[in-house]
């Protein structure tokens, strides 16, 4: 698991996300970076109707 975190790493030092710099990412915990990793690549933390899609008339 240790090769995936610094290849996360890498990515985001190669390309901070925004409002971080590459110095940021790279004094990060191993936990802080899998929390970013996760909430960055996350569709919608807070959709509350998973899976409904559309607008519905009945």
């Amino acid at each position: 698991m240790n090769t995936n975190i610094e290849e996360l790493r890498k990515k985001y030092i190669k390309n901070p996300p925004d409002g971080m710099t590459s110095k940021d990412v790279r004094e990060m915990s191993d936990e802080a970076l899998l929390d970013m990793d996760y909430f960055l690549n996350e569709d919608d933390l807070f959709d509350d109707e998973a899976g409904v899609e559309g607008f519905y008339i009945f």
